[in-house]
């Protein structure tokens, strides 16, 4: 045992002195491309490592060998031995452009021979070494995947010449060896060669000599026929898109509530009332009911709640507005066909001052804010809802769907028309109507709400407002390229965000370039969505602009011809 532990001995000293003249050669040849390394993996199982590394070419290969050397036992006492010597050349395959860096391939192949006893080797492997000794030689080959990083920035000497390297992969082999009964016994039990596949872990501290600069500029030659160069074609010059759409004339508290309230009405679109109107068809009119023959409002009687209080909100926010004012309140109460002529043209009257009261006790009000209507009986609204019964579908089927009554036949609906367009006494023409088949239905299911019913609309007006005023009349100027005079008539407005996108409209028609961004930034950045869809169309020329100047300049380079 003791000859072949001097053998072992001498070979190691044969190989790390190889190695010593084969550094010396390489690095005298080319030392920018010599890198030292030390596996601290390895170091942790108190084995001395070396490992050295040559790129010989302006490629993405290097070679080296790394090399580690462990003479001694850990622990005698315990009879514990770890003695081996490890030879591996190696291969790198770098996959960017830059070797020393990033990713890479590895092959490797392995020489080891090796003294070990009662050691415990991870991941469950040659769990037999732990109670007996090994002696032999083993021979692998193994593929990896490793990375590689600079420790620092180039700026430090740390960062130009020191990596780490990382390392993992399978190693396929085999080995044959002697076996013994104890770490210091020499007597045999037997000879054995087994195939193994072991993992390959390494994690390595690099100094390349030569710093990381050099390094990177040296890059991979590949010869490739050039490629025929080609002009670019230049793209048609882009004309910005932009918009000036006209700003809302702000109308104060009325403005607000109108958006999603229909019963308010400018006072320049009043219309007065006549009993030629159909009320329930208007858009916005508002409607309460009361009870039957019966002039009393109630909160509390049908859906009359919510209108109630949506009238009232309404009167009393615009009354308090210094901008917008209510100026007009029309009332129309209605009464159903049915009864005396005289007694449903009072209860009309009498809805709409019921109606007229109940606004004003909870929002002072003048009597001369009020148009009141006694619109009598509700012919013109009754003959239309006939007449829908014909024609419209949809009004037919709501009214069907809830009638315990037949419907009427199309011939009846024309002859229930016919006497009210032909009959022009009033009591005469509900007398007959009374006697006709129709009459059962169109009582119970349409003259319901003309019994019941007042309406009302508001009207208002407002204190003009002179900026969006100034700010329209310069887009017209705009529109017409008056540019300049656009430009004096926003000077007194330009604060004002609604007034952004036609300012950055004028400017940029001007040329003033800069100055148009900034306008319409300063609109965007306020809620102008006008301003904010130019600022986008605007910097999109810019960039169409900024990609046919790179075109038209790469042409001329290919050309030689020079701009004038």
């Amino acid at each position: 045992m003791n000859g072949k532990i001097k053998y072992g001995t001498w070979m190691a000293r044969k190989v790390f002195s190889l190695l010593l003249l084969w550094t010396v050669g390489v690095a005298g040849a080319s030392a920018q491309d010599f890198v030292i390394k030390n596996n601290l993996l390895y170091d942790a199982t108190l084995t001395p490592n070396i490992g050295f590394e040559y790129n010989p070419a302006d490629s993405r290969v290097t070679y080296g060998v790394n090399v580690g050397y462990r003479p001694w036992p850990t622990d005698d006492n315990k009879n514990r031995k770890y003695r081996h010597l490890m030879i591996a050349p190696q291969m790198h395959i770098y996959l960017n452009d830059t070797v020393y860096h990033k990713g890479f391939i590895g092959v490797t192949g392995i020489y080891s021979h090796y003294n070990v006893a009662a050691v415990k080797f991870p991941f469950g492997m040659w769990r037999s070494v732990r109670d007996e000794r090994r002696q032999g030689d083993l021979f692998a080959l193994g593929v990896s995947y490793g990375r590689s990083w600079w420790l620092a920035d180039r700026s430090s000497w740390v960062g130009r010449h020191l990596r780490m390297e990382a390392e993992a992969g399978p190693d396929f082999g085999i080995t044959r060896y002697t076996r013994y009964d104890c770490g210091h016994c020499g007597a045999e039990r037997g000879k054995e060669t087994k195939f193994f596949v072991m993992p390959k872990l390494s994690l390595q501290l690099a100094y390349n000599i030569v710093g990381r600069d050099t390094l990177e500029k040296k890059a991979p030659v590949i010869v490739t026929p050039p490629a025929p160069i080609q002009l670019k074609t230049v793209p048609e010059e882009y004309v910005p898109q932009l918009t000036v759409p006209f700003v809302e004339d702000f109308q104060g508290a009325a403005d607000n509530w109108r958006k999603d309230n229909p019963v308010l009405v400018l006072e320049s679109e009043y219309k007065p009332y006549d009993n030629t109107r159909i009320l329930r068809k208007e858009k916005g009119m508002l409607y309460v009911h009361f009870p039957l023959d019966k002039t009393t409002l109630l909160y509390d009687f049908r859906d009359n709640g919510p209108i109630l209080d949506r009238i009232v909100d309404i009167t009393r926010d615009i009354m308090a507005d210094t901008t917008s004012s209510v100026s007009r309140i029309q009332i129309v109460g209605l009464a159903s066909i049915e009864g005396r002529i005289a007694h449903n043209q009072d209860l009309s009257d009498g809805r709409a001052q019921a109606l007229k009261r109940y606004v004003q006790e909870r929002v002072a009000t003048p009597d001369s804010l009020y148009e009141l209507n006694a619109g009598g009986e509700a012919w013109t609204e009754f003959r239309d809802q006939v007449n829908d019964l014909l024609t419209d579908e949809d009004f037919r089927r709501k009214i069907a769907v809830n009638s315990k009554i037949a419907e009427p036949t199309e011939a009846q609906l024309r002859e229930a028309l016919d006497i009210i367009d032909n009959e022009p006494d009033p009591n005469r023409r509900e007398q007959r109507l009374r006697r006709h088949a129709t009459w059962p239905f169109m009582r119970d299911n349409i003259l319901t709400d003309q019994r019941n019913s007042g309406y009302l609309r508001i009207y208002y007006d407002y204190v003009p407002d002179t900026r969006a005023k100034a700010i329209n009349e310069a887009s017209e100027l705009l529109n017409a390229g008056r540019y300049e005079e656009a430009l004096a008539k926003l000077e007194g407005v330009k604060d004002d965000p609604r007034a952004a996108n036609t300012l950055g409209t004028t400017l940029f028609r001007l040329k003033r370039y800069e100055e148009a961004m900034k306008a319409w930034q300063y609109g965007a950045d306020n809620g102008n969505e006008a301003a904010r869809s130019n600022l986008r169309e605007y910097l999109y020329y810019l960039d169409s602009q900024r990609k046919r100047q790179d075109a038209i300049d790469f042409n001329r380079r290919l050309t030689g011809e020079t701009s004038e």
